[in-house]
């Protein structure tokens, strides 16, 4: 018997930090799932068998102008992408639709109220948040809530998030990303004797990761301890302002920007390091973190947290248990975190090994997977939806 078949629609396969999504749809074992995207990157780090690119559809201008002006219908219904998209999901045979992200959700709602299969749409953080460029978006956002049969969300706090759109609690699942733990062992550390505190932060360059305030915080720890360092692996755009507030703290030969790495080198990284900090905010334009991966596979090599009560991190990190917790925009806070760590040692040992416990046991990507199968399973079980 031939497996069940859900198209993976991700407008972009993949940005390099959506290792995630790559995990999810490599991880299927009881469905079969092909990609639909606009465009194509990291191949080279994103190797994937079966991808269709969404195709685009012929211009017939009279065709066009009657569906626009005279039948009133959508941008994706008028401009011919609708007709295309329908027949690609049904030249692949395909029992339902998985979209990433909710503003992708949200653009192809048009398509999902006409289409006669079941379609799931995950929200992964900033999805969520308001669009000033679209008045329109948070209404299409609750509609769209209110006529899909199943919503996936990271974490808890997203759940939330959705609940207070509009999204009846019974459709919201929580799709956790899971890690592969035997890419990211457990590394049993010692106590750096010469003050050689190494602090690890890994994500993308942006303002919600709150790398000004680790930045902060580390020139705290580097005036005790001189002989400490600061990696900081990744990209974005807030990489020339970041290294300039390095150099303003005179931490230039202290902190470290190696970019985006591979998972083997992370891996090696987290291992060297001794520990993970990540003290991300809600953004004024409401950009709220899920659960951040790095801290995960950060925990599960047994490195220490210290981060901030935000998004879904304390679904992740227990304050006293597998790492220390501190309010958002806190730079004094999460120093105070930093320093109850290193002059507490016995401390430091509990929490390396508590989070490495508790990451193999709450986010495993096997378990995770399994666990998205049976969503996929229950939508289908639910039939066709209602037709617009």
């Amino acid at each position: 018997m031939s497996k069940p078949v859900v198209a993976s629609y991700c407008t972009t396969f993949l940005k390099p930090e959506m290792l995630h999504i790559y995990r999810q749809v490599t991880g299927l074992r009881r469905f079969h799932t092909y990609i639909i995207c606009k465009e194509r990157q990291c191949e080279d780090r994103y190797p994937f068998p079966d991808i269709e690119l969404a195709p685009t559809a012929r211009k017939n201008f009279v065709r066009r102008f009657w569906l626009k002006y005279v039948q009133k219908e959508p941008p994706i219904v008028y401009r011919g992408e609708y007709g295309v998209l329908a027949s690609l999901l049904e030249r692949r045979q395909t029992d339902l639709m998985h979209v990433y992200f909710g503003h992708t959700g949200v653009h192809l709602f048009p398509f999902l109220e006409r289409w006669p299969k079941p379609s799931v749409v995950s929200f992964h953080g900033m999805d969520i948040q308001p669009r000033d460029d679209q008045p329109d978006y948070l209404p299409k956002l609750r509609r769209m809530l209110q006529f899909l049969p199943m919503v996936m969300a990271r974490s808890e706090s997203l759940r939330d998030r959705l609940i207070d759109l509009g999204c009846d609690p019974a459709k919201i699942r929580i799709n956790r990303t899971g890690i592969p733990m035997d890419q990211f062992p457990f590394h049993d550390r010692s106590i750096p004797r010469d003050g050689a505190w190494h602090l690890v932060q890994a994500c993308r360059l942006i303002e919600k990761k709150g790398i000004d305030l680790t930045l902060r915080a580390f020139a705290y720890l580097h005036s005790r301890f001189p002989a400490a360092k600061l990696t900081i692996a990744g990209d974005g755009p807030l990489l020339e302002s970041l290294k300039a507030q390095a150099a303003a703290l005179n931490l230039a030969e202290s902190v470290d920007f190696p970019g985006f790495l591979t998972v083997p080198e992370l891996a090696a990284l987290y291992a060297s390091a001794h520990v993970f900090i990540h003290p991300s905010r809600l953004t004024e334009d409401q950009n709220q973190e899920g659960i951040p991966n790095s801290m995960i596979e950060a925990m599960a090599t047994g490195l220490p947290v210290v981060a901030t009560r935000h998004g879904g991190i304390p679904e992740a990190v227990t304050h006293g248990s597998t790492g220390l917790l501190s309010p958002e925009n806190d730079a004094a806070a999460l120093a105070a975190s930093l320093d109850r760590l290193t002059r507490n040692p016995g401390e430091w040992t509990d929490l390396s090994k508590a989070a490495a416990a508790s990451v193999r046991e709450n986010f495993d990507s096997t378990v995770q997977v399994a666990k998205l199968e049976g969503f996929y399973e229950e939508l289908v079980g639910l039939g066709e939806p209602p037709r617009r």
